[in-house]
């Protein structure tokens, strides 16, 4: 397997091109499944996810084509709506095609969904919600099995109100609605710019969509959606990541495409920490110099600060002046990382749900094990401030949700390659 090695110690300066989002390219490829037409995707990350989401549909019987940043879907001859557990084993987002399969063809059948292991992201949701929109469901040897009821054609309209904020179970949910007859509301919706992004794609194909980015969401169903080309919105949380890595290292960094309405909870903190942060039409511009200020947060849905900037900030705040605590509230297991920053000299206390940060003037390089995606990106960017070498184990999960962040990093003076 690949591993990182990082010689620390260097300021980051320069321009990096923020790619797609990962989390909105995934579920608008599952969108596609919902016409026969032909659906584009422009600026669309170069990541193992979105590869293995590709796979998935070309397994179906979907005729894909994948150049640089752009993919091509025709799933017109799609011939078997099925997620086999092969395919899926290494990435939660496979749940994500359950609704449009469920939804054009009358019946699905989805592996119950690997990926990182940072605590239960139940399906329960999914399943609830597309019940009350009239499927029958039942979950055995491990996949979700889903039909229409005999002598019914097309799902129907609901008021759906989940029991948790989930982004996965709103996009699933908005996807199946949009074909489905009769108006569909629904309440608890996650807000998450990529939810936004994904009806705004929908849109672009006919479906009737109000609300998004609102915790209330309207879907008119129609009786066909058709092709479009769309743009993915730019990865907020690969943007946030930069950030963190800039005013932990220190430097002058643009980063293009950035969207700085995306980050506000993140960027925030990171000008209350001492960081010079701007937004510009070109994107968000970040200058970092001496050690920055702890800070603490708590994580929680959009638009609070995001779990998925959790390992990244608290790498920052490990060698930050002074001590933080930082609450985890959406993930039971998101504190893997933490050990493997202790080896690198980190001074953290977990007690449940609560970290507490003692800064350290310095970390040491070390030998240490990448755990899920989020945590790959912590141990990175301690690497960039440790001295001497950090050798960062099991990169499949870096790779599952950056675009080449080596080459990025590289690109900005920072002393990182891979060893294959």
């Amino acid at each position: 397997m690949d591993k990182l090695l990082i010689r620390g110690g260097r300021l980051l300066h320069g321009e990096v091109h923020i790619s797609g989002a990962k989390n909105a390219a995934l579920p608008e490829l599952c969108a596609a499944l919902l016409t026969a037409d032909p659906v584009t995707l422009l600026n669309t990350p170069r990541l193992q996810d979105v590869s293995t989401m590709l796979r998935l549909i070309a397994n179906m019987g979907a005729q894909v084509k994948h150049s640089d940043n752009r993919v091509d879907i025709n799933a017109g001859p799609l011939n078997s709506p099925e997620a086999p557990y092969d395919l899926v084993k290494t990435m939660r987002a496979s749940v994500l095609a359950l609704g449009p399969l469920l939804a054009r063809f009358g019946e699905a059948t989805v592996s119950l969904p690997g990926g990182c292991a940072i605590g239960s992201r139940p399906v329960d949701q999914h399943i609830k919600g597309l019940q009350a929109m009239g499927a029958e469901i039942v979950v055995e040897h491990g996949y979700m099995i889903a039909k229409l009821p005999p002598g019914r054609q097309r799902l129907r309209g609901a008021h759906i109100t989940t029991d948790m904020v989930t982004v996965t179970g709103t996009e699933n949910l908005m996807m199946a609605a949009s074909l489905a007859e009769g108006e569909t509301v629904l309440e608890n919706a996650a807000q998450e710019p990529e939810i936004v992004d994904l009806a705004d794609m929908l849109i672009k194909m006919g479906a009737q969509i109000e609300g998004q980015g609102t915790r209330r969401i309207r879907i008119q169903g129609v009786d066909r959606l058709h092709g479009c080309t769309h743009q993915v919105v730019p990865d907020r949380i690969e943007a946030g990541t930069f950030l963190c890595a800039v005013a932990a290292t220190g430097g002058d960094v643009l980063l293009r495409a950035a969207r700085a309405d995306h980050l506000d909870a993140v960027i925030d903190k990171l000008r209350d920490a001492g960081a010079q942060v701007q937004a510009s039409e070109q994107g968000v511009h970040i200058r970092s110099q001496g050690r920055l200020k702890a800070q603490s947060f708590r994580t929680t849905e959009y638009p609070g600060f995001p779990t998925d900037m959790q390992a990244q900030f608290m790498a920052l705040n490990a060698v930050a002046q002074g001590a933080s605590v930082v609450t985890e509230t959406i993930f039971e297991n998101r504190f893997m990382h933490v050990n493997e920053m202790v080896r690198l000299g980190a001074s953290i206390q977990i007690d449940g749900k609560v970290a507490v940060i003692e800064g350290v003037p310095k970390l040491s390089g070390a030998h240490v094990m990448a755990t899920d995606l989020r945590a790959s990106a912590s141990l990175v960017i301690a690497g960039l401030v440790a001295d001497g070498e950090t050798l960062v184990e099991r990169i499949y999960h870096l790779d599952r949700g950056y675009d080449r962040m080596e080459t990025k990093l590289c690109a900005l003076g920072a002393d990182i390659e891979r060893i294959k």
